[in-house]
């Protein structure tokens, strides 16, 4: 990834596997956008680009948002045409977990959130930036998925983010189709697997942090699905198994 020349948008940026990736890919020389709801973390992320990156007055852009606000997308796709007038890589990384209970326990309103970031937000980014996605020589899109999302067997009390990841998956494998022939966009879906973030303390409260593999290890892997090189499209790696799979229908 040559230096300054890769325009990087990364949501869920402050913290996990999205932090690492907007470091890695700073690392690579993208200008990365960073998007997350927490100004303070944002703030820190900017620091370690900007240590990693002396001399440049503004290795990375910070944008406070919450990915609910549909109309802030909008606002975010008109500003990155404005300044860049391409997108060279969209990582859709922020989600959220919902509630772990059987479905007819979940609330409306936990729900919708859970759609609505896991899902819709995705939607709103695809609608709002495959023009610029499709003005670079070589847009790449990821979005990070979960093997409850595509695993042979459904977990039983983890509806709401299980059906969200499905969601998800058939929304980038839709888009996959919609540009492979099109444009030089490439979309892949990746599953991180058991790594050691938030989320997954949050899920496995009683889980040792130790035994799991952490973000920096993925980091490394999403910049090569981000690169230029890239050539694979309506995929999944598989981080686990550091495998390329393809999608299969049902048996």
């Amino acid at each position: 990834m040559a230096a300054a020349a890769r325009i990087a948008l990364v949501t869920g940026a402050s913290r996990g596997i999205g932090r690492a990736a907007a470091l890695a890919l700073a690392a690579a020389g993208a200008h990365v956008i960073a998007l997350a709801r927490t100004q303070g973390a944002l703030e820190e992320l900017d620091d370690e680009i900007r240590a990693m990156r002396p001399g440049e007055a503004s290795p990375a852009t910070l944008v406070p948002a919450d990915l609910r606000d549909f109309a802030a997308i909008d606002r975010l796709g008109r500003a990155i045409y404005d300044r860049w007038g391409r997108l060279d890589v969209l990582l859709g990384n922020a989600g959220i977990l919902g509630p772990l209970s059987p479905l007819h326990h979940v609330d409306p309103k936990r729900w919708d959130d859970v759609l609505a970031v896991n899902v819709t937000a995705n939607w709103r980014l695809i609608r709002a930036l495959d023009p610029l996605l499709r003005a670079s020589p070589s847009g790449r899109v990821v979005f990070i998925t979960s093997g409850l999302a595509h695993g042979a067997e459904p977990r039983a009390y983890w509806g709401p983010y299980a059906i969200s990841k499905a969601g998800l998956d058939a929304l980038a494998r839709t888009y996959a189709a919609e540009t492979a022939t099109t444009s030089n966009v490439k979309v892949m879906l990746v599953n991180p697997g058991r790594l050691r973030t938030a989320m997954r303390a949050e899920a496995m409260p009683g889980e040792d942090p130790a035994t799991l593999r952490t973000p920096e290890e993925i980091a490394p892997k999403i910049v090569a699905i981000c690169s230029p090189e890239w050539s694979e499209t309506g995929k999944l790696y598989d981080f686990p198994q550091d495998r390329v799979l393809s999608f299969r229908a049902p048996a």
